[in-house]
């Protein structure tokens, strides 16, 4: 009765915004781009602008960038407005699952795997994640304002241990004039921008689809149209991501 009613619900977005506003993802892995940031860190903002440039390419469903800004380098001068500690321990939980001993800024993961991006083009590594085939699917269907259905369906033989559904509410186009700390002085810009994060852990089950509405708190800053949601399935033992999904905010 209950995954009935999810499903009843599921489907009322897409009577009143319109199919224009889903989104799904396709039969080949997206490439999940993570930067881990500070605005207290004077070696970040060239991997922001890297990141940015994501923003200035042609439009690709199958590359999804997002940046979680770190608040353990706030005690430099600055404190980092977009900066969360859960943010911080997402970064340390990856470091855990790679046994690696420390984390780090700037930061590029690529799909749950550390990424040298200084001097690389990433359109080969990024080529190689989706050639893969999905290991999920995803869907998302956006309400009025910053909330929306999601949907992640799990291919055959993929087991739901350690699978998490992680589900974000990102925004570009934000600007900070920087006064203290080691980038006293710099105008910094950054676009994919995570304001706020969901973490959905209770899979029903492997051969069921998980189906969840998240609803984000909006903050006196945030510019909804330029905020995108940002959907993906992880692996947390590993850091694997098996699928992953943007779409912007839809106001119809």
């Amino acid at each position: 009765m209950r995954l009935a009613l999810l499903s009843l619900l599921f489907m009322l977005p897409s009577i009143a915004l319109g199919t224009d506003c889903i989104a799904r993802s396709g039969n080949n892995t997206a490439a999940l781009v993570e930067l881990y940031t500070s605005e207290g860190c004077d070696s970040c903002p060239p991997a922001d602008r890297w990141l940015s440039g994501f923003a200035s390419r042609s439009p690709s469903p199958n590359v999804v960038p997002i940046a979680f800004h770190v608040d353990y380098w706030d005690y430099l001068g600055w404190k980092d407005a977009f900066a969360e500690s859960r943010y911080s321990e997402r970064q340390r939980d990856l470091a855990k699952a790679w046994g690696a001993r420390a984390v780090y800024t700037p930061q590029v993961v690529l799909s749950g795997r550390d990424y040298s991006w200084r001097g690389n083009d990433p359109g080969r590594a990024i080529e190689a994640v989706q050639a893969k085939p999905a290991r999920a699917r995803l869907e998302i269907i956006p309400d009025a304002g910053p909330s929306a259905m999601v949907r992640a369906t799990l291919s055959p033989g993929v087991r739901v241990d350690d699978l998490v559904l992680h589900v974000a509410i990102t925004q570009n186009g934000l600007v900070t004039q920087v006064k203290a700390g080691e980038n006293r002085g710099e105008t910094l810009r950054h676009d994919f921008v995570v304001r706020d994060l969901k973490t959905e852990r209770r899979w029903p089950s492997a051969d069921r689809p998980l189906e969840t509405r998240v609803e984000f708190s909006p903050r006196p800053d945030w510019q909804t149209s330029r905020m995108s949601f940002v959907a993906f399935v992880q692996d947390v033992r590993t850091g694997e991501v098996l699928q992953a999904l943007s779409a912007p905010l839809c106001s119809r």
